[in-house]
């Protein structure tokens, strides 16, 4: 049983498939492990995005939902047609507050006149 050893084009047709098949083993492994870990890694940090944006939603909620209880109270109405809108019960007078003319004193110097003194 003696057998002959390869030819050398025999031989570099087993090293071409050899090569091949390690490629697309290593692409395999590609598709495998890193690709879905990638898509994980992704997912995750999307699933932190959504749970923050879900937290705030809900703190928005509540806080509308304690507002919208407050409005069904005639006195929080009240409050804001007076603020607001600036609405005054029947027999009420209304005053506006008006700012003062604001004060202004100037100087020679600040006149632009050098030769006169203050």
């Amino acid at each position: 049983m003696n057998r002959k050893p390869p030819s050398p084009r025999v031989r570099r047709r087993r090293a071409k498939l050899a090569t091949v098949l390690l490629g697309l083993s290593v692409i395999a492994l590609l598709f495998a492990f890193v690709y879905p870990t990638s898509t994980f890694l992704r997912q995750r940090s999307e699933l932190g995005a959504t749970r923050s944006r879900l937290d705030r939603l809900q703190s928005e909620t509540r806080r509308l939902l304690a507002d919208s209880k407050k409005l069904r109270g005639d006195a929080e109405v009240e409050r804001l047609a007076r603020e607001q809108y600036g609405l005054v019960r029947p027999g009420e007078t209304p005053y506006v507050l008006v700012p003062a003319a604001p004060t202004t004193t100037t100087s020679a110097l600040a006149s632009g006149n050098p030769g006169s003194q203050p």
